[in-house]
């Protein structure tokens, strides 16, 4: 549910899950038919559009067009599922927001002496930006632009679906990487789960995470990124060493209590934890999905599986029902890996 981001500072499944078919359009028409719609729309919680702060050329903006909708352009390379448009950015936004809530995410604020380089295949970068940062449009895919031996930090997150090659990303990675350097991979699980049984095999919200799954197998770029390990086993091919794992599986005020500095990240969908802090960003996560549904399901649904945009319309309302019933408990995983580059490199 994120943006195709490597961030580089320089100086400073379950098998049986992952396997299983889509339901048929017809599935979610009849759970329509069954159950009242609710037109009660949760309001924004953030609403502050992201904009572009470089000169982009008009190859750049020459953003290919969905139903109405703008994703990233047929140029080079890279497929990218999201949508790149207004609506989408104004989604990532608030996910934006929730990492805010997570103390440290900041990084270029938090160390003014480095200089930090934000690279995305989209301009879709936040108005603003301390001095120290600044953005470059540029694929991850391809051979990296970075001098070798020249990034102490590489950071990369939510690529899942964007990926062909781990290896080779990896890889790039390591080359650019200074001895002693350290490179970090977060990524989050596609499927929606529940402890409780409550994400039924039936439900929209257990096929939201088989859209990601058969459409990346489609484009063969895997969405089970957590499920495979590919960050770890990648990690170690590349030649990193002092790899170290970190699972969040966050719901309960234990786990809160214990991992809320490192684990702010894994959590509920929608407002139904008990605890205070896990409630509100549970909310945001809410308000970020309810922002875009379509925007994250129509390029799987429409390009790769054949659904029509009424029949992602009335999939997505579905959606938007079940994860706003405090009675159904989803979570998603996610899962941060990072290793070190060898100082005898």
């Amino acid at each position: 549910m994120a943006a195709d981001e490597t961030t580089a500072t320089v100086t400073g499944g379950d098998e049986s899950t992952t396997d299983q078919p889509l339901h048929p359009v017809t599935h979610w028409e009849q759970l329509n038919e069954q159950e009242e719609a609710d037109n009660n729309d949760a309001d924004s919680i953030i609403s502050n559009p992201a904009e572009s702060t470089a000169s982009m050329t008009s190859s750049i903006l020459s953003y290919r067009t969905i139903q109405g909708r703008t994703f990233h352009s047929e140029r080079g390379n890279a497929q990218y599922w999201a949508a790149n448009d207004e609506q989408q950015n104004e989604s990532m936004d608030i996910v934006e927001h929730i990492l805010i809530l997570k103390p440290g995410s900041d990084f270029a604020d938090q160390f003014p002496g480095a200089k930090v380089v934000g690279t995305d295949i989209s301009p879709i970068q936040p108005a603003w930006v301390p001095p120290n940062l600044e953005f470059h449009i540029d694929d991850c895919t391809q051979p990296w632009t970075f001098a070798p031996d020249s990034i102490d930090f590489v950071h990369m997150r939510y690529l899942f679906g964007s990926i062909k090659d781990w290896s080779a990303l990896f890889k790039e990675a390591f080359r650019a990487c200074r001895p002693g350097g350290w490179v970090e991979s977060h990524e989050a699980s596609a499927m929606m789960e529940s402890d409780d049984g409550t994400v039924t095999d039936t439900s929209a919200m257990h096929e939201w995470g088989r859209f990601f799954i058969e459409g990346g197998k489609k484009m063969g770029q895997p969405c089970t990124i957590i499920e495979d390990d590919l960050q770890q086993k990648c990690m170690r091919e590349a030649g990193f060493e002092e790899i170290k794992i970190a699972d969040y599986k966050v719901r309960t005020q234990s786990d809160i209590d214990e991992k809320w500095l490192t684990a702010a990240l894994q959590i509920a969908i929608g407002g139904w934890p008990k605890d205070k802090k896990m409630r509100e960003i549970g909310q945001y996560v809410l308000a970020a999905l309810e922002q875009d549904f379509e925007g994250y399901v129509l390029y799987m649904a429409s390009q790769l599986l054949g659904w029509s945009m009424q029949e992602v319309k009335v999939y997505c309302a579905q959606l938007r029902r079940e994860l706003r019933s405090t009675a159904n408990h989803p979570f998603f995983r996610y899962r941060a890996v990072y290793g070190r580059k060898p100082q005898a490199s």
